[in-house]
């Protein structure tokens, strides 16, 4: 009987076929993350105030513009110990009575008349300061009483992940990895044109969880996919250039996003390409692996037959007796994962690691669209450092090890978190130097816990314990856009705070972990044991040598 990595040897493990389908495959991740982190250019919030009828008049009538209305009708109150024009609170006058004319435009009425004069919450709508920018915010009025609604869009996003993630990991294991992702993109062309032309925002946040629900599920459908035609030692580099092409779609979302305005054209824009990806039915396979594990065994054949054929190899007559080499020899338990102590301390570090990389991760990027800078040249600096992060962990994980800079990029991102928060405005550049550092370790976090998840479980219950795990990240993005909107409205410092110490303990618990470079990937629950007496046995020298 041959396996089909023995197969894989003989057709190539990373010849010109897995390069077109890898190529092909990386597309997918450029609008994924325009889906992902969209929210910052679609629900941008600029700067608003209270409409007034009464000012309204006076404005056009005297030819103010909207910033010098501003200046002159909307009350000051104290933010963070700074006097700032309010942006939910008016004035509750006659301004015919106040004595205000076009003359004087820069004299306000009376001091004494301004400090007793009744203020009240808006009543008209709101002012915004657009500048050139339309977003859902603005045309559903969600400002003020209404901002925490804003929070439910990504939330929203995050629901679909979680329910998509175990669906579609379901739906690729009973029908094929090829089946689920094509349906998967029919449903993100839909759901995402729904999303751009939802009448209100109640209906745009079901086509929202919709969207979320099919377009995780697919991108997880095509990494799996890929994986599984490539030979064991290119997989590493699989993951992480696929994550790479998640960065590049940052980068030209940025620029779309600086081209077209109106959130409805952008959604419509990052939508468009699940359309085309449907074409991929002509241009992928069907995985192998997955074809012999449902005992096709000779539509397994013929594909790799193609794929041998495209890169120029010939096969041997040992495909005659290809078997399936994934086959467990006992099923997996969601018990499993708890069953002993270290099962149990594996399990519980990397929830946590997966929820606290959710959180601080989108929690950075959502955080740019409040800090009233420019939008677009924070957000291109910011997935700029998101590339060194790749190359890093390339460098240090076979050299280094897995433990230490998975630990040291989770404290470098609480570190950075934290002094950024403590860092003035007045030293703007500095600030935004030491917060792209915290994005760039958090980054390498985010990265990392995937692979090392998959080495921290024995074989049989492998899968399920990066499902489990993994669902902890989808819970984090449900949480973040309330820590960071509502902490940030009471100091927008404070988000910050939360995310360093997440980070920190994070950080601490990885410590925890056994290193697992350089040794086999575990087959038993007994082998977990071993793994982490020969971690502590490995720590004890390298501390006796130091001494």
């Amino acid at each position: 009987m041959t396996t089909f990595n023995e197969i894989l040897e003989e057709a190539g493990n990373f010849g010109r076929c897995q390069k077109r389908v890898f190529a092909l495959l990386c597309l997918v991740s450029l609008p994924f993350a325009a889906v992902f982190v969209g929210i910052v250019f679609q629900g941008f919030t600029p700067e608003h105030w209270c409409r007034d009828s009464g000012v309204s008049e006076m404005r056009q009538s005297c030819g103010w513009n909207l910033m010098d209305t501003r200046e002159i009708t909307i009350p000051l109150v104290n933010t963070s110990g700074v006097l700032v024009h309010s942006r939910c609170e008016q004035y509750d006058l006659d301004w015919n009575a106040t004595g205000l004319t076009c003359d004087h435009p820069g004299i306000h009425f009376a001091d004494t008349q301004q400090s007793k004069a009744p203020v009240t919450s808006c009543k008209e709508g709101w002012e915004y300061d657009y500048e050139g920018r339309r977003s859902f915010v603005t045309e559903f009025d969600l400002v003020c009483d209404h901002a925490w609604v804003v929070d439910m869009f990504q939330a929203t996003l995050n629901v679909g992940f979680l329910v998509g993630s175990i669906t579609f990991g379901y739906l690729a294991d009973r029908f094929g990895r090829k089946v689920s992702f094509l349906v998967s993109n029919l449903l993100n062309g839909v759901s995402g044109i729904l999303v751009a032309v939802a009448p209100n925002y109640t209906s745009m946040l079901v086509f929202r969880t919709v969207f979320g629900f099919a377009v995780k599920g697919g991108w997880m459908s095509g990494y799996v996919l890929i994986n599984e035609i490539v030979g064991v030692k290119y997989r590493r580099m699989v993951g992480v250039v696929l994550q790479m092409f998640f960065s590049v779609g940052i980068l030209i979302l940025t620029l779309i996003a600086y081209i077209i305005t109106d959130w409805r054209w952008l959604q419509v824009t990052f939508t468009v390409p699940y359309f085309l990806f449907l074409t991929y039915f002509w241009l992928i396979p069907e995985s192998p692996r997955w074809l012999l594990s449902q005992n096709n065994t000779t539509k397994a054949r013929k594909i790799t037959e193609a794929i041998a054929k495209e890169n120029k190899r010939t096969l041997s007559n040992n495909i005659e007796t290809l078997r399936d080499d994934n086959a467990e020899t006992s099923s997996a338990s969601f018990l499993d994962l708890f069953r002993t102590p270290n099962m149990r301390k594996h399990t519980f570090i990397l929830m946590f690691n997966w929820f606290t990389s959710a959180v601080v991760y989108q929690g950075l990027i959502m955080r740019l669209g409040i800090l009233g800078g420019n939008v677009y040249i924070d957000f291109l600096i910011s997935g700029l450092v998101e590339f060194p992060a790749a190359f890093l962990i390339l460098l240090t994980i076979d050299r280094i090890g897995r433990r230490l800079p998975f630990a040291t990029a989770n404290i470098v991102a609480g570190a950075s978190c934290i002094i950024t928060a403590m860092i003035p405005e007045s030293m703007f550049w500095f600030k935004t130097a030491v917060a792209c550092i915290g994005r760039l370790g958090i980054t390498m976090t985010f990265e990392m816990v995937v692979f090392v998840n998959t080495e921290l479980y024995p074989t049989f219950v492998r899968n399920l314990g990066v499902s489990v795990c993994s669902t902890l990240c989808d819970i984090g993005g449900i949480v973040a856009p309330f820590l960071l909107y509502r902490l940030a409205a009471i100091w927008l410092e404070l988000p910050l705070i939360i995310f360093g110490v997440l980070a920190f303990v994070a950080g601490a618990l990885v410590l925890l972990l056994p290193e697992t470079r350089g040794v086999p990937l575990p087959e038993t629950i007994d082998d977990i044991d071993t793994l982490n007496s020969l971690s502590c046995s490995r720590n004890q020298f390298e501390m006796i040598q130091a001494l």
